[in-house]
């Protein structure tokens, strides 16, 4: 044998690694394709769910009730006519009080339904709420200086509403025992959208309370918020929908969650939600306009009722461990060359690579049609038997080949419990490779590589 043989010899082994780490970096090409029909197959979802959401209702916001009182105020300046002297000149301006209520309890039961659309789905809520609580208006609607330049128009309770089309009844306003039917609208900019009733109540020099009553039935589509507008707000939701994703600014204080559903409890006060401040920063003055309400619109929680790992998310979170699945099935097959002498030609990796790929795309295909964990059984189980079938034959040996598909099986029970995991998948995943590296050098502990060189050699 020549210097030169010798040499190729010795390296052999090294070589046939580099050609198993180019085959692998290889097979991220069909895997990223893979990954980016995966994110159009989400778009084309996410598409279709906009549709069922725009002829149904969209995420739905109750910010309210709002007692709005129009008003109109004559103001006096002093200006200088055309003969420079000074005159006092009256003028009209014109603008709305806003009242925030002094508690708000809102109790909802929100009941959750599909709807398909093809190999789609969405999911709606349908809330039945019942709102309840107290305003406490101030002598003269709390206006303290020059009361008499003010003439007060009739009073109205807002109750916003994002999406008015999700109200499934007819909206009435029991205040202080009278009933009063709502209209569509607000009438004021702090709502965009909503609805209104008229009180029957005027400005009075004393303290005067109303206490309010709404029952609503509402429509939508993912989430429901509820804007805290009351001085102590107290919310109680509870639903079949055993996966909350609860969101906002403010976190239940109490809740339960279970396979049957959830309950939660949410209690906030101005001290936390500074809502008044921030109402009063918005109001409409005569002097100053019109100011920013978006910090007194952008405080609100409630709860999401979006799957947290739909099956698009979990097929890319799949993808994303393909190389390591890739990576330790190869590795496997090189342990068998050295523990058991056998010699696995590159083709034959490349083929075995491809039927893990392959694996993938079964995955996203089946779990549109069949869920993600019936998808998950048949393609694991119709990959895994391929890989048995092959490597069998490719071993010579039907106990090796059982032995390399019971442990290729194992890999993927392994990886469908990181993939379910919402909070410990990357804790499960690093004690995955940390064990499976632990079991490869204690497999290997006694090989003397320079032997299985000269072998091979």
């Amino acid at each position: 044998m020549t210097d030169a043989n010798r040499v190729l010899t010795r390296f052999l082994p090294i070589l046939k690694i580099g050609a198993i780490l180019v085959l692998t970096v290889m097979l991220l090409l069909p895997m990223a394709r893979i990954h980016g029909l995966i994110l159009e197959r989400q778009a084309l979802r996410d598409g279709v769910v906009q549709d069922i959401a725009r002829s149904a209702a969209y995420a739905q916001t109750l910010t309210g009730p709002v007692i709005i009182v129009p008003y109109t105020r004559k103001l006096q300046e002093q200006q200088l006519d055309a003969d420079r002297k000074l005159i006092t000149v009256t003028r009209e301006v014109t603008g709305e009080l806003r009242l925030l209520p002094a508690t708000m309890d809102l109790a909802g039961q929100l009941g959750t339904e599909e709807r398909r659309r093809g190999i789609y789905r969405a999911r709606i809520f349908n809330a039945d709420t019942k709102l309840t609580g107290r305003f406490d208006i101030a002598p003269d609607y709390g206006v303290a200086e020059d009361v008499q330049s003010y003439r007060f128009g009739a009073a109205r309770l807002v109750l916003g509403i994002s999406d008015i089309r999700g109200i499934g009844n007819a909206l009435t306003l029991q205040a202080n025992g009278s009933s009063v039917n709502f209209e569509p609208g607000t009438g004021t900019e702090l709502l965009s959208s909503g609805v209104h009733a008229p009180l029957s109540v005027t400005g009075s020099p004393v303290l005067q309370s109303v206490d309010y009553q709404i029952d609503l039935k509402l429509q939508g589509t993912g989430d429901f918020q509820v804007a805290p507008v009351g001085r102590d707000t107290h919310v109680m939701l509870s639903s079949n929908w055993p996966h909350p994703s609860f969101a906002g600014e403010f976190l239940p204080k109490a809740r339960e969650v279970s396979g049957k559903g959830f309950s939660a409890e949410w209690q906030t006060s101005f001290f936390a939600t500074n809502m008044q401040e921030s109402l009063t920063r918005c109001q409409p003055s005569a002097d100053a306009g019109n100011h920013s309400c978006d910090a007194f619109r952008s405080q609100h929680f409630g709860v999401s009722f979006v799957d947290p790992v739909d099956q698009y998310l979990k097929s890319e979170r799949a993808t994303k461990y393909a190389f390591l699945f890739i990576g330790l099935t190869f590795a496997g097959f090189f342990v068998f060359e050295v523990l058991r002498r056998y010699s696995v030609h590159p083709v034959q990796y490349g083929l075995v690579g491809l039927a893990l790929a392959l694996f993938f795309l079964l995955l996203l295909s089946f779990s549109e049609h069949i869920g993600f964990a019936a998808a998950y059984a048949v393609s694991a189980t119709a990959c895994v038997g391929l890989i048995t079938f092959y490597v069998t034959s490719v071993l010579a040996s039907r106990v090796h080949g059982a032995a390399f598909g019971a442990a290729l099986a194992s890999l993927y029970g392994l990886l469908y419990g990181i993939l379910s995991s919402e909070d410990y998948a990357l804790l499960m995943g690093s004690l995955l490779v940390f064990g499976l590296l632990a079991a490869v050098m204690v497999l290997t502990r006694r090989v003397s590589w320079g032997e299985i060189r000269s072998a091979q050699g």
